[in-house]
């Protein structure tokens, strides 16, 4: 992997504490620039977005160090256990690579945003799936994924190309007007 990888911390309602952790995790492995934001979102009390500057994919966890990732998922869960299940938390994880990779998970309940960590690794086995050209809109730059509670597995949610949106939905790719 190349050297001097910048990854960026955007986050809102996200104590000193909190960040300094998360920030010792990825400091590791990449130059960690870090901005506090104004909330934008009303529906959340804290938010956090984490640009990786690596595709998703198995390279990136053989590099990135297995158990490094499982203390940063931890990290993660903690954040949640600590504002409780009145006060909503979302996270973003963007990695960069054709396509973007993007997984926001936003889920109240703890137990459910726990599990939806968990299981964010497994969705490297779909991706030859989901990324298959003959399955998604042409030209397609960005995924993002949700977690879906009722399945209990993380879903292919929009995706985006230069100057469209689309949804899925149904098993089928619909652009959004």
């Amino acid at each position: 992997m190349a050297e001097n990888l910048k990854t960026k911390l955007r986050y809102y309602g996200i104590s000193p504490w909190e960040i300094e952790v998360l920030y010792g995790y990825l400091n590791g492995r990449f130059t960690v620039l870090q901005e506090e934001i104004e909330s934008d979102d009303e529906n959340f009390v804290s938010f956090l977005n984490i640009d990786i500057p690596l595709e998703f994919n198995e390279a990136f966890f053989k590099w990135f160090d297995f158990k490094r990732w499982e203390k940063v998922k931890d990290v993660l869960k903690e954040f949640k256990r600590r504002r409780g299940s009145r006060n909503p938390l979302k996270i973003k994880i963007n990695f960069v690579g054709n396509p973007k990779i993007i997984f926001t998970i936003d889920v109240t309940d703890r137990q459910w945003f726990n599990n939806a960590i968990e299981k964010m690794d497994f969705v490297i086995e779909l991706l030859p799936h989901h990324l298959d050209p003959k399955k998604i809109p042409e030209g397609i730059r960005e995924i993002n994924y949700k977690f879906d509670v009722e399945s209990i597995r993380w879903r292919t949610d929009t995706a985006r190309s230069k100057d469209k949106k689309f949804t899925f939905r149904d098993d089928v790719w619909k652009e959004i007007r």
